[in-house]
């Protein structure tokens, strides 16, 4: 349907035939039935623990659905208006009554459907039919849409999001960092799943959220707002939000409707599609995303995917030639976008950025995204493919926050993805590689993916098409370093990093804590710490070989240091000469002394020399906070 279509469709109502008064049918009997009522203010009024049996009968203009536990009728209910029933997920039915709704829970899809079937072919004759189709569902297979809001409805996939830690706590920092947007506001949570984002906005002191959620999840997140005492302050509406209403404007839009390669799913364009409610000035929280590309190189993940169409190249498998499907095997496989995780020193060059202005963007943006590349190679071998991850920001009014799916960042559920061309290209360090990435919205919630590359100097060029809704998940995979990259004896240098050698000879002691008056009172020549002192920093950082001169004598940053304090890649300047390591921090290049800390009086500061002949090995790393 084009824009033109859906915009005559706001403007003239879709008429309906006249239609003969429908007979009655034969009441509708469905058995196995559980049933809850919920008031408005989102409390269980009661709850029906047995099995029920539900009867609809068709009335003049109204469906009478009862509930009986074996002969005696437990309650009733009298629905005149299609508008007063909604269905969420496969198995779940919402009556609108007096109280506030009946949340009925069936057996089977099938028991949905015919009672669904049966309320809507007597309220709404040819309803399915006539009536005005949502944004959604014009741009939403039917199949497809059941089968993302199913998936959606389990528990064990909330869990799998919730428990990503970097954006389950990036969400909840870039909140209570900018509780200025939050305070007092109204905030409308568009696909809340659990509610945890609405609850992150009532810790920050929203006055009121609306959590919206297509799935069967809603259930679950009013049992969650019940039980935490949030039904004052948190309203939970069941239903597409392009199909629902809110009552009054909103101040915050919060959301996580990013999927693969930033795109995936096309939740964005529903978190667009909620700037209607949205004051002037309201804020969207992210508020942009950056989709990145960069060109990799990896023989083994090539070599991995072609030999999979080799199975099918079998002339007697359990006496079937298998052969003449091999060429369509091979095809499939290249279409698969990579799902999983990789070194970073796999890239070839630096990555190009897409961004989208989600305050800004419309819905129709995302139809069609075109990236434009240009990338300066730093290295010579062979263009496997390209990587994807994205960036997003919580621009604030009081702190920026990002959300890094990046390869050398924490690891998120989004992982990275990774589009292998048909043909690899060799190229040479300095050469320019350029082309495009399309990215083409589908009615399965996905996009169709096409990418083209060249070498300018050569005009070599390799292209390939992709199905996004269809990707290879490798992520059980680790994260090799690419081959070549070591430039020593690995076995030496772990060993001699771990301190092997000294603790054959010595008995470990319990590191003492130095203060940084007393590290710094030395000259870096000397240093005040024992080989009984060295041990690895905690809270899983990393240290690899880092050039830094000590504080106290010269401010001068040596070497190409870069620091990662999970804010993202920054020059160390040359101003610094202290660095405090937390969790997730790495140091990387090239080894003369190190120097850690927080430089405070109640935090130990240690740092050790390295001599000239082991300036190629890591240096000993010491970590103790002195209070303890």
């Amino acid at each position: 349907v084009t824009m033109h279509q859906e915009e005559s469709m706001e403007k003239e109502p879709v008429a309906s035939p006249p239609q003969a008064q429908p007979q009655a049918q034969q009441p509708l009997r469905i058995g196995g039935v559980h049933l809850k009522i919920v008031g408005e203010g989102l409390g269980i009024l009661q709850d029906y623990s047995a099995k029920l049996e539900l009867t609809c009968t068709q009335e003049q203009a109204a469906c009478r659905v009862c509930f009986h536990e074996g002969s005696k009728k437990i309650f009733e209910i009298k629905v005149r208006e299609v508008s007063h029933v909604y269905q969420a997920g496969s198995t779940l039915v919402f009556l609108r009554v007096s109280q506030g709704s009946a949340v009925i829970t069936l057996e089977s899809q099938n028991d949905t459907s015919q009672l669904i079937g049966h309320l809507y072919s007597h309220l709404s004759p040819g309803h399915r039919k006539l009536k005005k189709q949502s944004v959604f569902s014009l741009r939403t297979e039917e199949a497809s849409a059941k089968q993302y809001f199913q998936f959606y409805g389990y528990l064990s996939q909330q869990q799998n999001m919730m428990q990503d830690y970097v954006r389950t706590a990036t969400y909840q920092s870039a909140v209570l960092q900018n509780t200025t947007d939050f305070q007092d506001k109204v905030v409308l949570d568009v696909g809340a799943g659990t509610g945890i984002l609405s609850f992150f906005a009532i810790q920050a002191g929203a006055r009121k959220v609306y959590a919206i959620e297509a799935s069967s999840m809603a259930v679950h997140c009013l049992e969650l707002v019940r039980n935490n005492r949030f039904g004052d302050k948190m309203v939970v509406i069941a239903g597409k939000l392009e199909e629902i209403d809110i009552p009054e404007k909103i101040d915050v839009i919060i959301s996580e409707p990013m999927g693969y390669m930033l795109f995936n799913e096309r939740m964005l364009e529903s978190f667009i599609h909620a700037r209607k409610w949205l004051k002037p000035g309201g804020k969207m929280y992210p508020t942009q995303g950056i989709l990145f590309c960069a060109p990799f190189t990896d023989d083994a993940l090539y070599m991995e995917q072609l030999s999979k169409a080799n199975f099918w190249y079998q002339q007697s498998f359990y006496g079937v030639d298998l052969c003449s499907l091999r060429s369509a095997a091979m095809e499939e496989y290249l279409r698969q976008p990579i799902l999983d995780t990789f070194d970073v020193r796999l890239l070839m060059a630096q990555p190009v950025g897409h961004t989208t202005d989600f305050s800004k963007a419309s819905e129709t943006d995302l139809h069609k995204i075109t990236i434009p590349l240009t990338f300066k190679l730093w290295s010579s071998g062979t263009v496997h493919g390209l990587a994807f991850w994205f960036d997003v920001a919580f621009i604030g009014g009081q702190q920026t926050v990002w959300l890094s799916t990046a390869p050398f960042q924490p690891l998120t559920h989004w992982y990275q993805i990774r589009c292998l061309l048909r043909n690899p290209i060799f190229v040479r360090a300095g050469q320019e590689m350029t082309g495009y990435v399309q990215m083409t919205a589908n009615e399965r919630q996905s996009y169709d993916v096409d990418i083209e590359v060249s070498v300018t100097s050569t005009g070599i060029r390799s292209v390939n098409s992709y199905d996004l809704k269809n990707p290879n998940f490798r992520y059980m995979s680790a994260a090799a370093p690419p081959p070549g990259s070591h430039h020593s004896c690995p076995t030496e240098t772990y060993w001699d990093q771990q301190g092997h050698a000294s603790s054959q000879t010595q008995v470990p002691q319990p590191p003492t804590a130095h203060s940084v008056a007393q590290a710094y009172s030395h000259p870096p020549g000397q240093t005040i710490i024992g080989t009984s002192e060295v041990i690895p920093l905690v809270n899983g950082g990393v240290l690899s070989p880092m050039s830094i001169a000590h504080p106290a004598h010269t401010q001068t940053v040596q070497g190409h240091g870069v620091m990662h304090t999970g804010y993202g890649i920054q020059p160390i300047p040359s101003s610094m000469g202290v660095i405090n390591l937390g969790t997730g921090t790495q140091l990387t290049g090239s080894t003369n002394q190190i120097l850690l800390g927080n430089p405070t009086p109640n935090n130990a500061l240690v740092y050790q020399k390295v001599s000239q002949q082991h300036s190629q090995q890591a240096s000993r790393l010491l970590y103790q906070p002195a209070r303890s």
